[in-house]
């Protein structure tokens, strides 16, 4: 069974276009990334994935039942959202936002503890929630969403506000989830996020797919080999090889005797983005 899927789903907000004609599927057990800008469709998509927007077309399904009963109680224990609305209580812990969130699914008692370790704050558990940096408010949220152990996990740009240490324990979480079955849906504007973690993934850009599948079949299938010219005094040059004004300039370097070393690149997953799109995630 497939856990998400998506068969040309169409929102518009007034005058504006925010997906159109999306289809896609996500198996169970895999990670999938979607990239685009900020703007892109991404948080819209997850809005209607979960059951906080309705689509203006197309149907979807998640884990066989259809997109329209994902309010009703049973389908909210199968999935967790985390999103930049963390809605936890201020005046709380970090501890006292997880009881009340495992009392909620009625959790074992045990479930705080192996949330804390999961996001790496169980020595924080006694903080108060209005005295968090944004990046641990982010790593309380998470933890939360993932308490219950959903069967599908929709995260919206999950490492945004971490820095790499917790970025990196979150990523390891994050696999092992995965590894235990549960199937991961993720947004991202950080293409080394989706090379780390992402199965497959789909570029996203003005509300429409612009590709989609591995790292590998994008990067083979819109390969285009890149070199870095560095000259004297510091100076560096990413060109296209086989672009048109690669050649006219390496022999004007090499005439002016400029050229300290050439180096091939592989494109990056950046790269492909920008040749696919015409744009760059920022």
């Amino acid at each position: 069974m497939l856990a998400v899927d998506v068969q040309h789903i169409q929102k518009h907000f007034k005058q504006q276009t925010a997906l159109n004609d999306v289809t896609f599927s996500i198996k169970e057990r895999e990670i999938f990334g979607f990239l685009g800008p900020s703007g892109a469709g991404k948080t819209t998509l997850i809005k209607l994935l979960t059951g906080q927007l309705s689509p203006d077309a197309g149907t979807g399904a998640l884990l066989g039942h259809s997109l329209k009963d994902m309010t009703k109680p049973a389908m909210r224990q199968e999935i967790g959202v985390l999103s930049d609305n963390s809605g936890l209580y201020e005046r709380l812990t970090i501890q006292e936002n997880l009881v009340l969130y495992r009392d909620l699914y009625n959790l074992p008692k045990e479930a705080v503890d192996e949330a804390l370790a999961f996001v790496n704050l169980s020595e924080h558990r006694k903080k108060r929630v209005t005295h968090l940096s944004k990046g641990m408010r982010q790593r309380v949220t998470l933890a939360r969403t993932i308490m219950h152990k959903p069967k599908i996990l929709f995260l919206d740009e999950p490492t945004s506000a971490l820095d790499p240490a917790n970025t990196a324990h979150i990523y390891r979480g994050l696999r092992a989830l995965n590894e235990q079955g549960t199937t991961i849906f993720l947004t991202t504007h950080d293409m080394a996020e989706a090379e780390n973690l992402c199965d497959r993934v789909a570029f996203l850009h003005d509300g429409m797919i612009q590709a989609i599948g591995t790292v590998e079949e994008l990067k083979a299938q819109y390969r285009e080999e890149l070199m870095i010219v560095e000259l004297e005094g510091g100076a560096s040059h990413e060109l296209a090889l086989n672009g048109e004004e690669t050649a006219t300039k390496v022999s004007e370097w090499m005439r002016q005797g400029m050229i300290q070393r050439i180096l091939t690149k592989e494109p990056t997953l950046g790269d492909i983005f920008m040749k696919v799109t015409g744009s760059d995630l920022i």
